[in-house]
Formats: structure tokens, sequence, C-alpha cells
């Protein structure tokens, strides 16, 4: 982006419109050249690939493998989101999910967020709802788009420091076991949300098993 020298006053901007797009950017006054709106955009995370994702039929055995794991099993009470955070692991290149439910469906999507990485424990993160999760990562940095509507799915950004992979979605985990990967984009850490907060009446008994591949 070229740097244009216009005459400014005091709380003047200066709108420049690009001939490839026609996109506008605004600067304030303080800002004296648009490089500094370029380093800006250097700042944001690259995008982040799709998942590949698959279903396994033998929900029975897969059940009964992960009932005798010590975390292979957990109940999402009505109204919870649970976030399970996955950091990157050295030696690995991939993340493994699988997971199933009993008698019903329940939402689940994927982010990534872009943190250095201090330690490879997993860790279980349960909230009494979506907005209440919300709430909490704000406290941590502004600027974050709510995640959305489980039965539409989400579609907004969370702040810089996240990128989404996969949308909430409700999955028919109770039918089939729900199975993905996805390549390791850089460090970081894997969010896996299981949203169970438009249910206000049903508790969802959730059996996941979450590995990295090399």
């Amino acid at each position: 982006l070229t740097s244009y020298h216009v005459p400014q006053g005091v709380g003047d901007i200066v709108m420049i419109q690009s001939d490839h797009t026609g996109a506008v950017d605004i600067l304030s006054a303080e800002l004296e050249t648009a490089d500094l709106l370029g380093e800006q955009r250097k700042a944001q995370p690259p995008p982040l690939a799709a998942p590949t994702m698959w279903t396994i039929e033998k929900m029975k055995e897969f059940k009964a493998k992960m009932g005798k794991e010590k975390n292979g099993r957990m109940v999402v009470k009505r109204g919870e989101v649970v976030t399970v955070r996955v950091p990157t692991h050295p030696d690995g290149k991939c993340i493994c999910w699988e997971f199933a439910t009993d008698d019903y469906d329940i939402g689940f999507g994927v982010y990534f967020d872009w943190t250095t990485v201090t330690s490879t424990a997993i860790t279980v993160q349960v909230s009494e709802s979506s907005d209440e999760e919300d709430e909490e990562e704000d406290e941590e940095i502004e600027g974050l788009s709510p995640v959305g509507d489980v039965e539409r799915g989400s579609r907004s950004c969370l702040r810089n420091r996240y990128g989404e992979i996969l949308p909430v979605y409700r999955r028919n985990s109770h039918r089939e076991v729900q199975a993905g990967s996805h390549e390791y984009p850089g460090e970081g850490i894997y969010l896996l949300k299981f949203d169970n907060s438009y249910s206000l009446l049903r508790n969802k008994t959730l059996f996941f098993h979450v590995y990295y591949t090399s």
C-alpha cells in the first residue's frame, strides 16, 4: 500500500480506497503512513485449513473401550459447554478426535488458540452456557464476537488470537461415532467444544478420545 502525504489537522481522518478491490481503509491523523496499517494486517494469524472428518459405525465397541479409560467418559449437563483444551505436541503433526453420546446429539466445534504452549497437558473447562464462556474469554482478550447459535452453526471469528477450524453444529453422535483430524497449523492450543447449551432438560453422556499422530 503506497504511502500518501496528506495535509492533516487535529482530528482529521484519511480514507484510502483500493483501486483493485474497492475496499476503503480509514486512518486517523495519528497514523502518518499506511505502512502502519500494513503492519497491523501482518499481525493477523493465517487462515486455518478445514479438518478431515468421517464417521465410524462401531458405537458399542467404542463406548465400551472409552468407558474403561480414565478420562474417556464424562457427563455434559444441560445448558453446559465443555471445552477440551489440547496443546500441540512437539512430537506430533496432527490432532485426531473421536466421540459419541448416549441417546441424544450434541453440538461440536473446533477452534485454535495461537498461543505459546507451556504444557502439553490436556485440560477440560466447563461453563454454564456459551454466553458465559464468551464472557470468561473477554476477560483475557477484548473484541470477541459471540460463537453463535449451535442450531445454525458459528460463523464468527474469535478475535485475532483465535481461529475457527470447525463451527459448532449439532452432530448425530448418538447414531455414529464422529471422528476427525487436523494438521497442526503451528504452535498453539486446540479448543474442542462440546455444546449442550441448547438443551434445557437433558444431560448428555459423552465418550471421547483425543490424540496426536506424527
